[in-house]
């Protein structure tokens, strides 16, 4: 390896062969969402999905992705590409979030933010930060896990969007940036000293830029450094409207000078920003390419894949066709030169509950009980009603729903349910959902006497709001019951409901998903029940199907 600095490869790219590369035997590929257009071209976003605050490290030809996950469990999805176009979900780096009692309750906007990820030394150093609780690091020797306990590297609130860097000298730093809501100052930047093992913040550190008059709202920076210059690539201007600023100087504690290198321009790309710097390919072959997230409201923040190139030192993200050396979003371009064509890939949607466990995508509303579920590898999942907390106003604050991400701008999910309520309990519900700030359900519920369909609508939930319920029809619940949702442009979802999987009925007004608090909406499963008693009922879903709406 001799065609970029060693402080680049180890403490930026992290670019050291892998005895293995962790990528799944078998994976299905989206039916609704694929950024591989097959002719060598790709299309954004690379990951039509709410992976919000993108960061990426490269280890070998491998590319290894994080994001931010805030109160869902499993957290830190690490996700897996060979072209930077095509990416898989391989595992995650938190099964649990500490403080674990704080975590059984829902926190929504909290917990994880935005992480950084790098490979040094044949390991993975993921750094997170919660704003309420410090810095945490968790490593691990294969990304696809496992991942050791988080370690508290510097406790405190409003530390947020931490990223480590390794100088040549061996002196180890993190910059990071200021959760105004908790530290009471925001837009500005800090590097500190870390111990060699990159477990322990060292001092107070330095201010290095303070973004209050020409870049508001900076933070997420990503420090690199390149032919003698140190480099922080950092958003401000805020999520949905802001730029990608760069940041240069010959010191680490700076004077920075300051250029953007790409905005919206003409483009429909909002806020471009929030990402990582990697390069693709070997030796005079070497390319430069940034990814960065687009918030897209109920769809949460997308991520989208540009070419780089550097010009007088500066880096140029996107295409800058008037030559001012700030670029554009491309919406399409041609794929990384890697070397070869690799198959295409996408993040798992759909899940048939044939396994032993779940798929990848699933994600609990808080840190999970081991009662709440079971994947029995008889052909189903199997939810028990829990009880849905005492203090909960609806299901905002209920910790087992089961939730994905938004997979594409439109879309449908259709799952196979089987109800067993228990008998000696009422107001055991199991179904469907769409979660954000507002949330609707399509749900069967027991009632003294018998099951019937339910549509709930929950019109600011996270206000307190009661949901408000439409029984539908009485049905039985000995036979399966199919529960299908339509999401069309603009999230906009149509629930319905079939006897015999072939005939859906449309059920209540189309319902507008809304984003969730700092993430997209989801959709998911869910088994519930309002009193205690010695057992519960149950719910097995036979499968959960993500297809393309139906002309």
């Amino acid at each position: 390896m001799n065609y970029l600095p060693l402080s680049i490869l180890t403490a930026c790219f992290g670019i050291t062969a892998l005895a293995q590369s962790p990528v799944p035997k078998t994976a299905s590929i989206s039916n609704v969402w694929v950024a591989d257009l097959g002719n060598g071209t790709y299309k954004n976003p690379v990951l039509n999905a709410d992976y919000s605050d993108p960061d990426v490290c490269r280890a070998g030809d491998d590319y290894y992705m994080v994001s931010s996950s805030f109160d869902a469990i499993p957290g830190l999805p690490i996700l897996h590409s060979r072209d930077l176009v095509n990416w898989t979900l391989i595992g995650h780096a938190l099964k649990r979030q500490p403080p674990f009692e704080h975590f059984e309750k829902t926190q929504h906007g909290n917990g994880v933010w935005a992480p950084a990820i790098r490979y040094h030394n044949n390991e993975f150093y993921l750094y997170y930060p919660d704003p309420d609780f410090g810095i945490y690091l968790t490593k691990a020797t294969n990304p696809a896990g496992p991942w050791s306990a988080p370690v508290l590297v510097e406790g405190g609130k409003g530390l947020i969007d931490p990223c480590p860097f390794w100088d040549d000298n061996g002196q180890v730093y993190l910059a990071h940036g200021w959760a105004g809501s908790r530290a009471g100052i925001k837009s500005i930047l800090t590097i500190k000293k870390l111990s060699a093992d990159g477990q322990k913040v060292l001092d107070e550190g330095v201010i290095v830029y303070d973004g209050h008059e020409k870049d508001p709202t900076i933070e997420g920076p990503k420090l690199y450094k390149r032919n003698g210059y140190y480099y922080l690539f950092a958003p401000a201007g805020g999520v949905s409207t802001g730029w990608q600023l760069v940041l240069r100087s010959k010191n680490i504690y700076g004077p920075y000078e300051r250029k953007v290198v790409m905005d919206q321009g003409k483009t429909p790309i909002n806020g471009p920003h929030q990402g990582a710097w990697v390069t693709a390919g070997k030796g005079k072959t070497t390319e430069d390419w940034f990814l960065h997230f687009q918030d897209k409201d109920a769809y949460g923040r997308v991520v989208h894949l540009q070419p780089m190139k550097w010009v007088n030192n500066w880096p140029v993200i996107g295409v800058d066709a008037d030559g001012d050396g700030k670029g554009e979003p491309v919406l399409t371009y041609r794929k990384p030169a890697v070397g070869r064509t690799y198959p295409v890939a996408t993040p798992p949607e759909s899940d048939e509950f044939n396994a032993t466990t779940m798929g990848l995508q699933w994600q609990w509303q808080a840190n999970p009980k081991g009662v709440w579920h079971t994947t029995s590898n008889q052909g189903f999942l199997r939810l028990y009603s829990a009880n849905v907390p005492s203090e909960a106003k609806n299901y905002w604050d209920v910790p087992n729903l089961l939730l994905q991400k938004f997979p594409a701008e439109t879309f449908r999910t259709t799952t196979k349910v089987t109800f067993t309520p228990n008998t000696k309990l009422v107001n055991e519900k199991a179904g469907l959902i769409v979660m954000g700030l507002s949330y609707a359900s399509l749900a069967l519920k027991s009632q003294k006497d018998g099951v019937v369909l339910v549509y709930n609508v929950c019109k600011k939930a996270s206000d307190g709001k009661a949901e408000d319920e439409t029984v539908i029809t009485k049905v039985n619940n000995a036979a399966p019951i199919y529960l299908r949702i339509e999401v069309t442009s603009g999230a906009k979802c149509q629930f319905s409901y079939s006897l015999d999987g072939t005939t859906f009925t449309k059920t209540g007004d189309i319902f507008q998903a809304e984003v969730g608090r700092w993430i997209g909406a989801k959709v998911g499963l869910f088994c519930t029940r309002t009193s205690q008693i010695n057992d519960s009922g149950y719910a097995d879903f036979d499968w959960f199907r993500v297809e393309p709406v139906a002309n």
